[in-house]
């Protein structure tokens, strides 16, 4: 597999206050890579300088370029995709047009297939489909969940990362969320996933990291990582007991 993304050296904050002090990450082509670590570690700034949300200092390559000097829009047409935590859809459209949005990259591009993408959403999300001429701001979590994934699959990205997927979804949702990360995966798309939920995390993954204060305190194949005695004290042990 080609190396799709090589991140050397990333500095990123807010104001002046230092939350990332020197990451390091790359991810190949079709792979699932997931960053764990505790609250405040800076796995949400991560995919914020990643994405040209925030700005940044260091290296980001991506497909072979370099993406520091890119602003957000730019990033979006190179082919990165971010499901931000909080979804941001648009709870007064339709599920249906806030997918069509999606697709601003693949009609921009000029690809006239780009409405074909509807129908691999609704393969993928049967409940869309079912939902399609719902209003967005009506569904459940999950199903808000569902319509940010798909959504971000309409813009046909080389990468897409997912910002705490199962965040404030109910343990059957959470199940059902990671189902969708295992089909994505078997389909081929790459993959950068932020999860505080380390053991459904690494049981998804090809490789992890795990972020403490900016910084990579491990990594390594994912199913390594989930037998590592520190990774099994410090996030795996408190997943058990909760």
């Amino acid at each position: 597999m080609s190396e799709l993304l090589n991140v050397k050296n990333l500095q990123a904050g807010y104001g002046r206050a230092e939350v990332l002090t020197g990451l390091n990450l790359r991810l190949r082509q079709g792979e699932v890579v997931t960053v764990i670590g505790p609250n405040g570690a800076g796995k949400s700034t991560t995919l914020n300088a990643l994405m040209g949300v925030l700005p940044s200092k260091g290296q980001i390559f991506f497909d072979g370029e370099e993406l520091s000097s890119l602003g957000l829009e730019e990033r979006v047409m190179k082919g990165l995709a971010l499901v931000p935590e909080k979804r941001e859809l648009f709870t007064t459209m339709s599920v249906e047009d806030n997918l069509v949005l999606g697709g601003f990259r693949p009609m921009r591009l000029g690809q006239s297939d780009w409405r074909d993408g509807l129908e691999r959403v609704y393969e993928l999300f049967p409940r869309l489909r079912e939902r399609r001429a719902q209003l967005s701001g009506t569904l459940s979590g999950g199903e808000r969940q569902m319509l940010a994934v798909g959504r971000a699959l309409m813009a046909r990205p080389k990468l897409l990362m997912l910002d705490e997927p199962s965040l404030g979804l109910a343990p059957l949702i959470v199940k059902e969320v990671f189902r969708i990360v295992e089909r994505l995966r078997e389909a081929g798309v790459s993959i950068l996933l932020i999860e505080q939920n380390a053991r459904a995390a690494l049981e998804v993954a090809d490789y992890g990291y795990v972020l403490e204060t900016g910084e990579i305190a491990l990594e390594g194949k994912a199913s390594d990582l989930a037998r590592d005695p520190r990774v099994v004290e410090t996030y795996l042990g408190a997943a058990k007991k909760g």
